[in-house]
């Protein structure tokens, strides 16, 4: 499987990485488990350094990779990651020297400038301040100019700290060689002359590339020329030939670094080959590219987006009809943009643009720009997609790529192409004594016989164009020996900023990426496409449509239960399935139609293949709504069912709560009536049995009173003395009736401490001497039925007013009882005439 990745930021590729490394390292033992997190960590660290060396902030990104990349990420039979492996390509190493406007150098001379030590600024003569030319815009603060991550990453790839130390003092080398100026010279004979502090510039970078200064300023000035074996001559370089001389040591020398670092760390992190058998490729590639001055970078980064897209054509395009064919379909191809034309202007054979830009390097003349045109335009003039731009003043020519038309400047294309790397520099850098330098360009001896080969025997130039194409073409063959899946990443805005959406921005990228002609084909063709048995699991809820409002023969009643499809299902019994539930997209075609619109309801487009369903988007919404209404429908059933027995069973519950509330009062009712008669039994029969005692003590009181008045009879005296037991007896009776009289006439509220108050008032007689109080009976007379006291006098009872209000009155006075003893006290005059 392979993931390509087009106008897309590295941050994507980053997260895909550590994504695809979690999830395969899942080994079983702790082992394994150690190298699989030592091989994630490796792969991880990767990024950081790769992305510091190869990346660099643009006018449209800042972090965009200025270089091509694959990562190949290997898995074992297993599916788990042993290793991994990362190819380059194209590296725009002429950032190094040259930057355009509001754009910055790589990240890395950014890193060292603004995290090194004070120690590693005085070792790499990086003072605080310190302006070089190589290093544009210096105070803009990036997230990516992080030091410490790219020095620890590098050190978890086996880089240990004396090596990193020695990448950097290279690279200080590099910006100090930038800073060296050279004047015009008066004498074409004399060298040029340096400008200003430029000769403290080449001190300090002879210094620190450890190279020699008067040979590094003489390779610079003077150009050798070669003519057959012996004869060498010297001639003095213009300028504006110091300067590329310049510029070539710095990209020269920082296109070895970047492909050692490359070697080094599939070194770390490659498996062995008999250890995986499968791999997942991430292809993170440049974008698009269209500037106001586009060079040989521009022509090949865009000619790679064309390949790319015509891959793209053919997988998902051209296959897209394709499949209609093997269906069955009958479907009227779409015409669509193909930009083979556009390859042919490019790679054709045998006449294209990078042809005769090769060409041109072959041929021993001097370049120009305006002659390359002019032969552009002539032999490829019959090609719809070159240009001309006749309104401007430089040599170009415009190429109508298939995001939109690019004019290329030819100035400087061929000298670019050429990428000519000069002998006598080689040579310079191979008498480094600095460690890296020395592994970067090592003294071979093969070099040596291949630099002054005879006339005869002189072979081709590899040209820069030749080198891309040849790696373009095996990237291809990767991609096409795999499962491609197609990442597309847009940004919102340049700036980088939040909930910012830039509606032309985005729709350029849109069309950078080919999407605008994808979504058209799939707008004209039926981007809906559903395996039968899908279908028929998905959409077998429409035949209660169809068996409600239009039963047929062909029409069956759905099943009582949900049927389990599976891919397995033989196409006989699918079919008819899948007619009944397409026959419902007539009705559902004419309901979704407004009442009042007069034109009628066209079919909806579906075609049923041999395997899948095609359909567009509105058909797809039809069937989707016709569900939605059936759904719709059994849930309102459910619901109402349910409503049913949820009201059934409060009512139930409604019932039982009454039952129970009504037998719980009857039963407390009953137990409060049983506690009143028992309370009620408790106080008559106590009421009851105080009033036999009280009548028992009145009758056994007049009996006594006339046994006593009988025996006492022949007494000269007139009142005599009851015995001791009849006198207290009596007492208590005086004093005690009150209080029964109270008691009996209580109000049925006065309880507890009132009542207690109540029958203290009651004791509370005058109390005296039994002796005090005498009966007499009348002398003389028989027949006496009552008690009649002989006073001294009144008699008076002193009690206290009982707080009860009826404590004085009977509860039920009879007409022949005795109310109170003033009642039965009767005169003596009166006794005496009965």
């Amino acid at each position: 499987m392979c993931l390509v990745e087009k106008r897309t930021l590295t941050w994507t590729s980053r997260c895909l990485m550590k994504f695809y490394a979690v999830v395969a390292a899942s080994p079983t033992s702790w082992e394994s488990h150690r190298i699989a997190e030592r091989i994630e960590q490796r792969i991880l660290n990767s990024n950081p350094v790769m992305e510091a060396f190869g990346n660099a902030c643009t006018l449209r990104n800042n972090n965009s990779s200025r270089f091509g990349k694959f990562i190949q990420l290997q898995l074992n039979r297993a599916q788990q990651m042993t290793g991994a492996a990362v190819q380059t390509y194209l590296l725009e190493k002429t950032r190094v020297a040259c930057q355009a406007s509001s754009e910055r150098n790589f990240h890395i001379f950014y890193q060292i400038c603004k995290g090194a030590g004070t120690d590693e600024r005085l070792q790499w003569h990086l003072p605080e301040g310190a302006a070089f030319s190589w290093l544009p815009n210096p105070d803009r603060t990036l997230e990516e100019d992080c030091f410490e991550v790219t020095r620890e990453a590098m050190l978890h790839l086996g880089i240990d700290t004396p090596t990193q130390n020695n990448i950097f003092q290279v690279l200080a080398g590099l910006l100090h060689l930038g800073n060296i100026r050279f004047a015009d010279s008066e004498d074409e004979a004399q060298p040029c002359q340096l400008m200003g502090d430029a000769k403290c510039s080449i001190r300090t970078s002879a210094s620190l590339l450890q190279l020699p200064e008067d040979p590094l300023l003489e390779t610079l000035q003077i150009r050798t020329i070669r003519a057959g074996r012996q004869q060498v001559f010297r001639k003095p370089c213009s300028r504006a030939e110091c300067d590329i001389r310049r510029d070539c040591v710095a990209k020269l020398v920082y296109a070895r670094l970047f492909d050692w670092l490359v070697s080094v760390i599939n070194s770390s992190i490659c498996a062995d080959p008999d250890s995986w058998t499968t791999f997942i490729g991430l292809l993170d590639v440049y974008g698009f590219e269209s500037f106001p001055n586009n060079s040989l970078e521009q022509l090949c980064i865009n000619y790679a987006n064309e390949k790319l897209q015509q891959h793209f054509v053919a997988h998902y395009l051209r296959a897209q009809q394709e499949e209609y064919a093997v269906e069955g379909l009958e479907w009227s191809f779409v015409n669509y943009q193909d930009n083979q034309p556009c390859l042919d202007l490019l790679e054709g054979s045998p006449i294209s643009i990078c042809s005769l830009i090769n060409e041109e390097c072959r041929l021993n003349r001097p370049s120009s720009a305006a002659q390359l045109q002019t032969r552009i335009e002539s032999a490829l003039a019959g090609s719809p997609c070159l240009g001309h731009n006749k309104l401007s003043r430089e040599p170009s020519f415009i190429v109508v790529h298939y995001a939109g038309p690019v004019q290329y400047h030819t100035a400087g294309l061929v000298e670019k192409n050429k990428d000519p790397v000069p002998p006598e520099l080689t040579r310079l850098l191979q008498q480094s004594q600095d460690p890296l330098l020395k592994v970067l360009f090592p003294a071979d001896p093969e070099e040596k016989a291949q630099e002054e080969p005879s006339g005869q025997s002189r072979a081709p130039v590899l040209t820069v164009v030749s080198k891309f194409k040849a790696s373009l073409e095996q990237l291809l063959q990767v991609l096409h020996s795999t499962t491609p899946h197609y990442i597309r990443c847009i940004k919102p805005n340049s700036q980088g900023q939040a909930h910012t959406f830039l509606q032309e921005e985005v729709l350029s990228q849109l069309e950078a990426c080919g999407l605008v002609e994808t979504i058209h084909i799939s707008a004209a063709g039926f981007p809906v496409r559903i395996p039968h048995w899908n279908f028929v699991e998905r959409y077998e809820l429409l035949r209660r449509l169809r068996a409600r409002t239009s039963p047929g023969p062909h029409s069956p009643l759905p099943a009582e239960g949900r049927s389990e499809w599976s891919p397995c299902t033989e196409a006989a019994t699918l079919q008819p399935l899948l007619q009944d539930i397409l026959h419902t997209l007539p009705a559902l075609t004419q309901a979704a139609t407004a009442p009042g619109d007069p034109a009628e309801a066209s079919a909806a487009p579906v075609h049923c293949g041999r395997t899948k369903v095609f359909m567009t988007d509105s058909t797809l919404e039809l069937l989707e709504h016709g569900r939605a209404q059936v759904l719709e429908q059994c849930a309102r059933r459910i619901q109402g069912s349910w409503r049913r027995h949820w009201y059934r069973k409060q009512g139930r519950r409604r019932r039982a709560a009454v039952l129970i509330q009504a037998a719980i009062r009857s039963w407390l009712v009953r137990k409060h009536v049983r506690r009143l008669h028992a309370a009620a039994t408790v106080i008559g029969r106590a009421w009851r049995r105080w009033r036999i005692g009280m009548a028992f003590l009145a009758l056994k009181e007049l009996d006594g009173v006339e046994e006593n008045h009988l025996s006492q009879v022949p007494l000269p005296t007139g009142s005599l003395l009851l015995p001791q037991t009849q006198t207290s007896l009596l007492a208590a009776v005086i004093r005690l009736w009150p209080l029964g009289l109270v008691l009996a006439n209580a109000a049925v509220g006065v309880r507890g401490f009132q009542r207690k108050l109540v029958v203290w008032a009651c004791l509370q007689l005058p109390t005296g001497s039994p002796s005090s109080y005498t009966v007499q009976t009348a002398q003389g007379q028989a027949g006496v039925t009552s008690i009649r006291a002989l006073p001294q006098g009144s008699i008076k009872f002193h009690c206290r007013k009982s707080p009860l209000p009826y404590a004085d009155i009977c509860p039920e006075p009879l007409p022949y009882s005795v109310t109170g003893f003033n009642q039965i006290l009767l005169e003596r005059d009166s006794l005496g005439h009965r």
